[in-house]
C-alpha cells in the first residue's frame, strides 16, 4: 500500500511520462509534490521501486518507467525503448496542459488532432541549417500543445539528451520570439544555423547551453542569435 505521497509522485510521473514521453526533473517533482527539498523526492523513488511501482534506466538521465499503477497489475501505457513501434498516442489519453487548445484542429477518428508543419532537421550537436519543407506535416494531439502558433523540427545530433531528446526524436516547438532563461528554444544563429539547446542570459549575453557534457556552451551577443520558439513536447518512434 502506497502513503499519499508516494501515490502522487507515481500519478505525477505517468501523466508527465504521457503526456512528454520525458520523465519529470527533480525540480519539477519537488514542486509538484510541494516538498522543500530533493532528498524527499530520492526517497519517494527508492520507495516506489522496491515496490515495483516504476524502475530506474541505468546510464540515463531523468529516465524513469513507470510498470505499474496503484490497485493494478496492468502496465503503464509507457513505452520501453525498443519495445514496440506506436504511432502518435492518441489524444484520449494525454491530460490536457492548461490553457485553450490550437484553433481549428483537425478532426481525426473522432479526436482532436493538429496537423503540424513538419519543417525538417534542427541540430542538437553542431548546428544546421533548419529545413523548411512545408509539404511535410505531422499530426500531434491538439491537447499536448495549448495556445499559439506550433511546428514540427525532427532532432539531429546528441547534445540534448540529459534534457530526455534523443537523435530521431520530432519536438514540438511554440512560436515565440522570446524566452525565459532556462527554457529550451530554437535558436537562429546569425541568421542561418538553427539548433535546439537550452537559453542562459548573462548580462548582454546569450548563451546556448547543451544538456550533454561533451558539448561546450557556445557565447553569443544579442544581435547574433533570435529566437524562433520553445519546446512544448516531443514524439518518439519506438523501433
Amino acid at each position: 500500500m502506497l502513503t499519499r505521497k508516494q501515490h502522487e509522485l507515481l500519478i505525477f510521473v505517468h501523466q508527465t511520462l504521457q503526456r512528454t514521453g520525458i520523465s519529470p526533473s527533480f525540480d519539477e517533482m519537488k514542486e509538484a509534490l510541494d516538498l522543500k527539498s530533493k532528498s524527499g523526492i530520492h526517497r519517494l523513488i527508492t520507495a516506489l521501486e522496491e515496490r515495483g511501482f516504476i524502475r530506474r534506466l541505468a546510464h540515463r538521465a531523468r529516465a524513469l518507467e513507470v510498470l505499474k499503477l496503484p490497485d493494478s497489475t496492468i502496465p503503464s501505457q509507457v513505452p520501453r525503448r525498443g519495445a514496440f513501434k506506436p504511432t502518435i498516442v492518441p489524444a484520449a489519453i494525454w491530460p490536457a496542459i492548461g490553457g485553450d487548445v490550437a484553433p481549428s484542429p483537425a478532426r481525426v477518428a473522432g479526436r482532436d488532432i493538429t496537423a503540424l508543419s513538419l519543417y525538417g532537421k534542427i541540430a542538437a550537436g553542431t548546428p544546421i541549417e533548419a529545413l523548411r519543407d512545408h509539404s511535410n506535416r505531422v499530426e500531434v494531439p491538439s491537447a499536448l500543445l495549448g495556445d499559439g502558433d506550433h511546428y514540427a523540427l525532427t532532432v539531429a545530433g546528441d547534445s540534448m539528451i540529459e534534457a530526455g531528446i534523443l537523435d530521431g526524436d520530432t519536438v514540438l516547438i511554440r512560436r515565440a520570439d522570446d524566452a525565459e532563461n532556462g527554457q529550451i528554444v530554437v535558436a537562429l544563429i546569425d541568421e542561418q544555423e538553427a539548433t535546439l539547446k537550452r537559453l542562459r542570459k548573462k548580462g548582454n549575453s546569450i548563451a546556448l547551453e547543451a544538456a550533454n557534457p561533451a558539448y561546450e556552451t557556445r557565447i553569443f551577443g544579442p544581435d547574433r542569435v533570435r529566437i524562433q520558439g520553445r519546446l512544448v513536447g516531443l514524439l518518439r518512434q519506438y523501433n
